[in-house]
């Protein structure tokens, strides 16, 4: 478990270029592409539109699943499944992006509290 789950925790720290358009992929697939993404110090996150895989959906994935980024490919890595990214709360940006009791609901599940 990441205790930092908010936090990126790559080699480079905190990217600086701006992450929106980038593909997202799970350790067993392609999840979407980057519509959102905060760089903010230990409340970092990105939002991912998943496109025809779950029609319609967007998910928060806090910047601690975040292994890799590569920048050349515009790829985003993340330490967590296909499955797991299906099976996580709902997200609705307009209700969820700035609510604390999600982002808590949200880094529970995905494995650290929120430190808010």
């Amino acid at each position: 478990m990441n205790e930092d789950i908010w936090a990126y925790r790559l080699p480079a720290g905190h990217p600086t270029m701006d992450l929106t358009g980038y593909k997202v992929e799970a350790v067993d697939g392609s999840i979407g592409k980057v519509d959102k993404h905060s760089a903010e110090t230990e409340a970092a996150w990105i939002v991912v539109d998943t496109g025809p895989w779950i029609f319609g959906r967007e998910v928060l994935l806090p910047a601690g699943t975040i292994t890799r980024i590569d920048t050349a490919e515009e790829k985003i890595y993340v330490d967590r499944t296909r499955e797991q990214v299906k099976d996580s709360p709902d997200f609705v940006k307009e209700k969820h992006l700035d609510d604390v009791d999600y982002h808590r609901e949200i880094g529970g599940y995905w494995g650290g509290a929120l430190r808010f």
